[in-house]
């Protein structure tokens, strides 16, 4: 992978040499081309989708149906399966409302993890509230893995949904999905799985993953925000009704009743995010053309790289998995100061990290923690970068040591 020719696709990165950006897990840089595919839309596509017979609307139409095709390459899947949404917390309150809502009744039992995202908890909880049903979780190891040992345990009869993250936006632990979701289909669960940070990172095949729904959020995978994709397995789609009502997802509307149009029209009410779905279309494009295979490499490779340096920083912790079930996130604290702290020291430096609790409170809290810095990789990020990044974490301990 040629970096110096691959950063010059990314217009903010090549102009600011001296920002070294280790945030995407909370959102990723865009490249020209799905800049430029926003602005294409807004120039020379302009009209509503699936409403018009004139050539500007059908036009339009191609534009965001060839976009649901690509997305559809990207996950290994059909494109019948795709519906955008605007992100991943969307497509989990897509499933938890339009499945949890009808499925779910006192006793049934909800199966997530200790280092879910907020977003593959809160709409369970929510659901949960409505239906009477009992969410519980599977604990974590020392070193941050899933305990599989108590998944047994855990799973029964009463367990109607098993909900979980692929690769954690904290740890960057790297779930055994299709090992979880063989045991969850044997004991008649519905498999969910939150891909927001492993779409954009590593090669996705939703199928061979034994999944039921995979949501992802474009704009941790190059795209823009506000579009986002749930994939769903065609045969559960159709026996599910609408989240939303209203504009193309109706079959035929009368005063009193109304009949709905088959996946993935079913759950697109209203206008959907066009121009960020057609570019969200070519930020899989991107990707693809890169190889979801290469950008994984690339991660592992800064990370193992950072993971070593890092161990120069006296007083630094870092936390998560060692090992291949990793991808490139490392959270980590420096003795006594504060995440955020650390955050604003690592900024006057030209570093940008993450600092909190990263919308993951029952993980911290499992940890001991109020919050961490954290920084993460992604495809444009170079050695170089790693080495600025621990030379200012060491200046920062140095600076600070009487209080860490």
């Amino acid at each position: 992978m040629d970096l110096s020719a691959l950063r010059e696709d990314f217009p903010l990165i090549a102009k600011n040499p001296h920002l070294v950006y280790l945030d995407s897990a909370a959102t990723s840089q865009k490249p020209k081309r799905v800049i430029e595919a926003l602005k294409r839309y807004y120039e020379e596509l302009n009209a509503n989708v699936h409403r018009g017979a004139y050539r500007l609307s059908v036009a339009a139409t191609e534009a965001y149906e060839e976009a649901r095709r690509r997305v559809a390459r990207f996950l290994k899947a059909e494109e019948r399966e795709v519906i955008f949404v605007r992100n991943t917390t969307e497509a989990m309150n897509l499933v938890a409302y339009a499945w949890g809502l009808r499925n779910l009744k006192e006793g049934d039992e909800i199966l997530v993890t200790e280092m879910e995202h907020h977003a593959g908890l809160v709409p369970w909880h929510l659901v949960a509230g409505l239906t009477g049903a009992r969410v519980r979780a599977i604990p974590l190891t020392e070193e941050g893995r899933l305990d599989l040992s108590a998944l047994d345990g855990l799973l029964s009869e009463r367990t109607r949904v098993v909900s979980l993250v692929h690769m954690s936006n904290v740890l960057g632990t790297i779930n055994p999905v299709a090992e979880i979701a063989k045991k969850a289909k044997a004991a008649g669960a519905l498999v969910v799985v939150d891909g927001a940070q492993s779409a954009p990172h590593l090669p996705v095949d939703v199928k061979a993953l034994g999944a039921d729904f995979f949501a992802l959020s474009g704009h941790k995978m190059l795209g823009p925000t506000g579009a986002g994709v749930l994939w769903g397995r065609y045969e559960v789609l159709e026996g599910m009704m609408p989240f939303l009502g209203g504009g193309e997802m109706i079959r035929e509307v009368f005063v009193d009743r109304s009949t709905y149009a088959p996946p993935p029209g079913r759950f697109e009410a209203g206008t959907p995010p066009i121009a960020e779905a057609i570019a969200l279309g070519e930020a899989a494009c991107y990707l693809m053309e890169v190889g979801m295979e290469r950008v994984y490499a690339h991660d592992r490779a800064l990370l193992d790289y950072a993971l070593k340096r890092l161990e120069e920083v006296p007083h630094l912790r870092v936390y998560g998995p060692q090992g291949p079930d990793r991808g490139g996130v490392i959270p980590f604290t420096l003795g006594r100061l504060h995440a955020h702290d650390l955050a604003t020291f690592l900024d006057e430096e030209g570093i940008a990290v993450r600092a909190g609790h990263h919308c993951a409170q029952p993980l911290h809290r499992r940890l001991g923690l109020a919050a961490t810095a954290r920084a993460s990789f992604y495809l444009y990020n170079t050695r170089e970068e790693v080495d600025r990044f621990v030379e200012a974490l060491l200046r920062i301990a140095h600076k600070y040591r009487a209080w860490l």
